[in-house]
């Protein structure tokens, strides 16, 4: 049997391309792309494929084997087909190349563009006419930097509408944390933009600038004697000042170097990069893949590197690696264009440079471990990961999760589940009856359930959860959302998991869903407490639903009423034994004349 049916028209093709630098897309039967590659010379590097020695790889030839097709498409140099074969892929998803997965953006501090601007931590920049500073890495630093911004400037990252005046403000205005531009009287514009100018200036690094402008205010102040203004600035000038000292000791400590270490055996590989910024090491990002069944270590860090850096707002001056690949020099030129300074990509032999390869090779290989050896994760190291993945402020002790249930609008009934320092508590599950709402409406009852719920802790002075998480999509997330903004509560963490997709969306950056994939500890976590708001939520309903369905049957029997009914389900336990019961059983429980009205109404098969 031939395995390759079309190699004669492919090698045809081929031959035809032009001699000019681009990428070329391999296509299957049904015009999917299945690979893309760049070339410095299309028709050279695409003929090498049907060579005898290239047919015989096994990768190559599984790849011939279903390609029916070959485009391509000519560009100037060789930069620019790097350049565009990395977006072909991100886009196309070819099945034969190495496709990034389980990468983590970094986190910025965007500052709004509105009437009132507002911080927040994202991971994604959009083009909505805010600023964005950053990426900031541990990603634990943008939430210092924006607390930062709350206490010395008081600029929120509140979800208020801010387009009209409320009648109070929120504790982050009593607590000295925000101007309170929601309250018309509190705050004026020129107040709030000068505190919004110092926020530029502090996330700029001009930290002369602002000292300079601060001291300025201070004298000011202390000339209208306004001492306690004054000695407040002067607090602030004492901290930005230690922050200015800090950066400048940091920055003579060393460059900024990326280095990466894999552990292969094949279809599984993990990667591990380090960041060492200034010197020290400030965070690790791992990446995992489980269908890499030809794995060629160069060719594979090559992808992984375009991939990574090609659209990266930030590049290091420094990217170490464990081998030496084919486009090492390509890449380091686009990407020292492309930061405007020098960029070496290195594979160390000795010394301390070897040695931190080194070490990040081992970190490599624990990873594979615990991946795909099923070592179970420390709770601390799952947690750890809830706050990267889910961009919270801190590590939750409390989870709290909310389920609607109800079969075509009847009985509908809620749950909440708790999960507490690494398990489910029982002891603090809640069952809601839905009390105003009318037929179905899922985000109308969530929002009745977390009023409810809220409300009540509110009341009992209790502290919230560190996370809130809700059964549901984007709806049912606003609908929550929208009941603690009305009861005041504005900076809770609060989430949402998507049924099917099992897509997680956090309030505050729903245009930034998180995908987790199959194997994240994080995803089994979250699905853990979803399902078991599910099943307490489905059990309830049954319940309540059997309940009134076997009272209902019993209503229909003549001369037997509602205090009857619950009196023979309460001592035969179930409409299925009332059914079974004899004549002598039943009378010991309703009169004779009951008794033999319900024998009379089962014996005629008025019931299945």
């Amino acid at each position: 049997m031939n395995v390759f049916p079309y190699l004669d028209a492919l090698k045809e093709k081929a031959a035809s391309l032009p001699a000019l630098p681009g990428v070329y897309l391999y296509k299957d039967g049904h015009g999917r792309v299945i690979y893309v590659g760049k070339a410095k010379s299309l028709r050279d590097r695409v003929r090498s494929y049907f060579l005898e020695n290239k047919l015989a790889d096994a990768k190559t030839g599984t790849l011939l084997s279903e390609a029916r097709d070959i485009e391509y498409i000519a560009v100037a140099n060789e930069k620019e087909a790097l350049a565009l074969e990395n977006n072909l892929i991100k886009q196309r998803q070819p099945r034969y190349n190495i496709l990034l997965r389980d990468d983590k953006a970094y986190p910025y501090v965007k500052l709004t563009q509105e009437r009132f601007p507002r911080v927040y931590v994202t991971r994604r920049l959009r083009k909505d006419g805010s600023t964005y500073y950053g990426p900031y890495f541990p990603g634990n630093l943008a939430h210092r930097i924006v607390k930062f911004i709350h206490r010395y400037f008081r600029i929120p990252s509140c979800r208020v509408d801010l387009t009209r005046f409320h009648p109070r403000p929120c504790l982050e205005y009593h607590i000295k944390r925000c101007w309170g531009p929601c309250v018309q009287g509190l705050t004026t514009a020129e107040v709030y933009s000068r505190a919004v100018a110092d926020v530029r200036t502090f996330l700029e690094g001009r930290h002369t600038d602002l000292v300079r402008d601060l001291r300025r205010r201070m004298q000011a102040a202390a000339d209208a004697t306004e001492f306690e203004q004054a000695a407040a600035i002067r607090d602030l000038i004492s901290t930005v000042d230690e922050l200015k000292q800090r950066q400048r000791v940091a920055a003579a400590e060393g460059r900024d170097i990326d280095i990466f270490g894999i552990h292969a055996e094949a279809p599984f590989i993990a990667v591990n990069l380090f960041h060492v910024r200034n010197g020290r090491v400030v965070d690790r990002r791992e990446f995992y893949w489980e269908d890499v069944h030809q794995f060629d270590e160069p060719e594979f860090l090559a992808t992984l590197l375009k991939q990574i850096y090609v659209d990266a707002e930030y590049v290091p001056s420094l990217i170490h690696v464990p081998s030496e690949f084919d486009d090492r020099g390509l890449l380091e030129e686009f990407l020292s264009e492309k930061r405007g300074r020098k960029v070496e990509i290195a594979t160390p032999q000795r010394g301390v440079k070897r040695s931190m390869l080194d070490l990040v090779q081992t970190n490599a290989r624990h990873g594979f471990e615990q991946r795909f050896r099923v070592m179970k994760p420390t709770s601390k190291a799952i947690m750890n990961a809830l706050v990267e993945a889910l961009n919270l402020p801190e590590s939750p002790a409390r989870i709290e999760c909310f389920d609607i249930s109800h079969i075509q609008g009847s009985d509908t009934v809620a749950s909440m589940v708790v999960w507490e320092n690494g398990r489910m508590n029982k002891g603090d599950y809640r069952k809601f009856i839905i009390r105003t709402v009318v037929g179905v409406d899922d985000f109308a009852s969530m929002r009745e359930v977390v009023t409810r719920r809220y409300t009540r802790l509110q009341e009992e002075q209790k502290p919230f959860p560190g996370l809130i998480l809700i059964d549901g999509g984007i709806g049912q997330l606003h609908a929550a959302a929208d009941a603690l903004e009305a009861l005041g509560v504005i900076n809770q963490p609060i989430a949402a998991i998507a049924k099917r997709e099992e897509t997680i969306y956090v309030a505050g950056q729903e245009d930034d869903p998180v995908h987790l994939d199959r194997f994240s500890p994080v995803l089994h976590l979250v699905q853990l407490v979803r399902d078991e708001a599910h099943r307490f939520a489905v059990t309830f309903h049954r319940k309540r639903r059997d309940s009134a369905r076997l009272s209902s049957v019993l209503l229909d029997i003549p001369g037997v009423g509602e205090q009857t009914a619950r009196k023979l389900l309460r001592s035969f336990g179930s409409l299925r034994k009332v059914k079974a019961g004899s004549l002598e059983e039943l009378s010991s429980v309703v009169s004779r004349p009951q008794a033999e009205r319900i024998r009379s109404f089962f014996a005629n098969g008025d019931i299945a």
